[in-house]
């Protein structure tokens, strides 16, 4: 869709790529670690000051308390630590539960390392979900579950009463937890972000993905990682080695200061700032019949479109670009079954100017 959008020269509200300029200390403490020579491989896995930022970071907000030196897997983005996790722990055949709709590089990554996802459908509008489905997605060869919180592309925030169900549900059937918690600073309307390795008896069986790609508006540095019980985290810091060496150093520096000069303002600026660009893209797709799905968090959302022309999602989404000049993803990405041909997905991570573009092109459909 991002190919199409800039062939057509439409509005690009479809990949979720930050436009947002970086923090200042972000990009400063990446330069003058180019100007000092830190332009090597630096240790498999990460810098020494980011993985101590990461554990001060978890440990300021009560959530664990991190041995930096064996808990803490830089890799190269959340979605290459993700991948590493699943090529440490899991073979070739182990089911893997995924709560639909999905992101689609979760069931790409469980396919590329020759798992099997089992989808469990979550339902609108609060994209909620059905104990006996998950039971009934159990087999013998069942070896984890991820949960994706916030979530793309629903936006949906995991509940600690939802979490705790999951919890239970793994602990009985001795599951691992795979989490991508990669937004979790992007939280609207009194929403907590709960991370599933914090409660109890789950840190043992949990390797929680994040990364900051999102939250400084660098998603081409390709710095994520991963935290979990050290047993696990030395096999998915072998294969982050294999695979990629380490996480590009002097950017691996920018991310440490982020975490470490950028104080709560910024991150309650950061979710302020968003919820109102959600507000502005939200209003008007209401506005123009196109339904959305409000998110609780993250930068999407997706927005119901039975009402415009095409059999399927990516006609739609077609038609809109076609039409009006706005580009966005077909729902088909997210769902096995046909519910995703009448949804697309709008990222609103844009300037205010190109949101505001956006709009005014949506308008037309009135």
């Amino acid at each position: 869709m991002s190919v199409q959008c800039e062939r057509l020269g439409g509005v690009n509200l479809s990949q979720g790529v930050c436009d947002l300029a970086l923090p200042a200390p972000v990009a400063k403490a990446a330069r003058d670690a180019i100007d000092r020579g830190q332009n090597s491989y630096s240790r498999h896995d990460g810098t020494g000051a980011l993985r101590m930022a990461l554990a001060d970071s978890y440990r300021r907000r009560g959530l664990f308390d991190l041995d930096p030196e064996s808990q803490i897997v830089v890799s190269a983005g959340a979605t290459g630590a993700l991948y590493c996790a699943c090529l440490a722990l899991l073979e070739p055949g182990d089911e893997v539960i995924l709560f639909e709709p999905y992101y689609s590089y979760h069931r790409s990554t469980l396919l590329a390392t020759q798992a099997k996802p089992v989808f469990v459908r979550t339902e609108p509008p609060d994209w909620s979900f059905s104990m006996a489905a998950l039971e009934d997605a159990v087999t013998e060869r069942t070896r984890a579950i991820i949960v994706n919180t916030p979530s793309n592309p629903s936006g949906k925030v995991w509940s600690r009463e939802e979490l705790e169900l999951v919890a239970g549900f793994a602990t009985r059937h001795d599951l691992f937890v795979f989490t991508d918690e990669i937004y979790e600073y992007f939280i609207y309307d009194d929403q907590e972000h709960i991370c599933i390795g914090s409660l109890p008896g789950m840190w043992e069986r949990t390797i929680t993905i994040s990364g900051l790609s999102k939250t400084f508006s660098i998603t081409g540095w390709r710095i994520g990682y991963a935290i979990c019980d050290a047993r696990w985290a030395g096999a998915i810091g072998n294969f982050s080695d294999l695979v990629y060496v380490c996480a590009p150093t002097p950017l691996q520096h920018g991310a440490a200061a982020g975490l470490v000069e950028l104080g709560a303002d910024y991150f309650q600026m950061l979710a302020s700032k968003y919820r109102a660009k959600r507000e502005r893209l939200c209003s008007m797709l209401d506005a123009v019949g196109l339904t959305p799905f409000v998110p609780q968090g993250a930068y999407y959302v997706l927005a119901d479109v039975s009402s415009i022309p095409g059999d399927t999602s990516r006609e739609k989404a077609m038609y809109l670009l076609e039409t009006v000049g706005v580009a966005c993803v077909p729902g088909q990405e997210f769902f096995t079954g046909p519910e995703g041909h009448g949804m697309v997905r709008f990222c609103f991570a844009k300037e205010d100017e190109v949101i505001d573009d956006a709009c005014r092109r949506l308008e037309q459909l009135r």
